[in-house]
């Protein structure tokens, strides 16, 4: 079985929560990367594992997260994901 990948992160309140690094991935243009991480959620009848998807931003040596809300940006990033399922 596969080593999971933790990862901690900070929370806006300074709380922290440790996650499962699912994958990284960066924009077509190289200009934005996004981080692809779980909690160890299902959802669903099948149970499949809930995914979260956030934008990184590099504030000094502070890596932060942000909330992808820009739709444009949503349907890049849903792309991007879909060459990594496809192979």
């Amino acid at each position: 079985m596969n080593e999971k990948e933790m990862v901690v992160i900070e929370n806006s309140d300074g709380s922290t929560m440790e996650v499962e690094l699912v994958t990284y991935l960066i924009s077509e243009d190289q200009m934005h990367t996004y981080l692809v991480y779980s909690k160890g959620e299902k959802s669903g009848a099948l149970e499949d594992e809930v995914i979260y998807i956030s934008k990184i931003l590099k504030d000094g040596e502070i890596l932060k997260l942000e909330e992808i809300v820009d739709e444009n940006e949503w349907l890049a990033v849903q792309q991007l994901l879909k060459k990594i399922a496809n192979g």
